[in-house]
């Protein structure tokens, strides 16, 4: 059999099941009006009905417009490509699409599946225009009758129908994916991090997976002063339905018109989450992305989408924390490059000094090097991006990323590009100290103190 005949059929297949649940689109919901619920919710934009996925094969169509698994890819980078390399750039700004919302009725017809009961038994009110929406689905407020016969407001999470299927499909030939990565390093082998990647954005397909997830991180941050997390209704939850309490606040572009002081507090709060989170239970979001972030003033955040979840063995935590001890602790290169040579981070022998290696990786380290004030900027972040990708650089021949490396480089490059377009000061090595295990020191700034009370409850 042709190779096109295979990808014919296995397009088939992947669309036959979009097909039957397509035609049942229009029975029993034609004619159903959008009910404008929560009168004088602020929408930004009006969504077009004329664009809307009125069908499950319409949204297969869409998403294999868009590439699938590697429009996913495309959106986990788009706010790094000022620094990427021309090749990987162009072929990203193919991948980042965004999908039209899916129709009423069709959003509608996934919940009743999902939930098996109408929607009008399920929620008090349902507003049917999204007011989110990502790679793989969107997301709607809603009221919702709890068993007890209270009600609370919630975000529910619908995934977009035959999405798994297309990512699926696509990830079992992401040849061009490995090709992207190579583009960064000459001595790179793409095997570990595709497979890597792989594993996470399947992952990110099961919304049971999300709230498990999710629920790890509220359990752990309750009461935190100024972090916080949404509780998931796990018994209204499925694999392809998430439903948790609705949080409303500022979004990212406005804090970044706030005051120096806020966004000082902003970026605190994100950066202690991110380190507060990998350092004490092995486990970060392996997307930092502006929209998973409500902003409440005063430093707190509302942290969302914990769907692409990295977590870390001991082992591969201890070889972390080595590499931050060597390289900015005890300012010792020696010890630094045989951790990363141990690593599989840089090859054994490769042609350069110690000294030479030193100058190179220390570009990483620059924030939390030195005891003062850190002012980030996007110059900085990008020039972190290029760093990681220069393959004129002679030592950058000889570097790779080895599997579990993948998704804390994703971490830094998206945390630097965050805190760049905050432009939020602050002594990030103080703050470091804090939270690395080997040092533990007190608290820095408010902030760190009103943390170390909460922890000290916790204990």
């Amino acid at each position: 059999m042709s190779s096109k005949a295979i990808q014919l059929r296995s397009r088939w297949r992947r669309n036959s099941r979009l097909l039957r649940l397509g035609a049942r689109v229009g029975l029993g919901h034609a004619g159903t009006s959008a009910r404008k619920v929560f009168a004088g919710a602020e929408r930004k934009e009006q969504l077009s009905r004329s664009r809307e996925l009125k069908s499950a094969q319409q949204v297969a169509d869409e998403l294999g417009n868009m590439k699938g698994a590697l429009m996913k890819v495309g959106q986990m980078a788009s706010y790094l490509d000022d620094g990427l390399p021309e090749p990987m750039r162009v072929a990203l700004s193919q991948l980042q699409s965004n999908a039209p919302p899916m129709a009423v009725e069709l959003v509608h017809i996934e919940i009743e599946r999902e939930l098996g009961r109408p929607i009008n038994e399920i929620f008090v009110e349902f507003d049917d225009e999204p007011i989110a929406s990502a790679s793989i689905g969107q997301v709607h407020r809603a009221i919702i009758r709890l068993a007890d016969g209270t009600e609370k407001a919630v975000a529910v999470k619908v995934q977009y129908p035959g999405v798994g299927e297309a990512i699926d499909s696509d990830l079992r030939t992401a040849d061009l994916l490995g090709a992207m990565l190579a583009f960064g390093f000459k001595s790179l082998n793409p095997e570990d991090m595709v497979a890597e990647i792989k594993d996470r954005l399947r992952e990110e397909l099961d919304y049971e997976n999300e709230a498990k997830n999710q629920q790890m991180f509220a359990d752990f941050y309750r009461n935190h002063p100024f972090i916080h997390v949404p509780e998931v209704l796990h018994e209204y939850s499925t694999k392809n339905i998430l439903i948790t309490e609705l949080v409303t606040g500022h979004t990212f572009a406005e804090v970044c018109e706030w005051s120096q002081e806020q966004r000082d507090m902003a970026g605190e709060a994100i950066f202690r989450f991110v380190f507060r989170s990998l350092y004490r239970f092995r486990a970060f979001n392996g997307d930092p992305h502006p929209g998973n972030y409500i902003f409440h003033g005063d430093g707190r955040v509302t942290f969302l989408d914990f769907g692409l979840i990295k977590h870390f063995t001991q082992d591969e935590m201890l070889m972390f924390q080595s590499m931050v001890k060597a390289a900015v602790i005890d300012d010792d290169m020696d010890a630094y490059r045989r951790v990363i040579e141990d690593a599989g981070m840089l090859q054994l022998d490769a042609p350069f000094t110690t000294e030479e290696c030193g100058e190179y990786f220390s570009h990483f380290y620059e924030p939390v090097r030195e005891s003062r004030v850190m002012e980030w900027s996007g110059a900085y972040a990008t020039s972190i991006v290029r760093h990681t990708f220069d393959r004129t650089s002679a030592i950058a021949q000889y570097a790779t990323v080895p599997k579990s490396f993948v998704f804390i480089q994703r971490i830094n490059l998206g945390l630097y590009a965050l805190l760049g377009q905050l432009r939020s000061s602050g002594n990030y090595r103080r703050i470091s100290e804090e939270l690395w295990p080997m040092t533990n020191a007190s608290a820095s700034t408010p902030m760190g103190e009103a943390e170390a009370k909460w922890l000290a409850s916790r204990d």
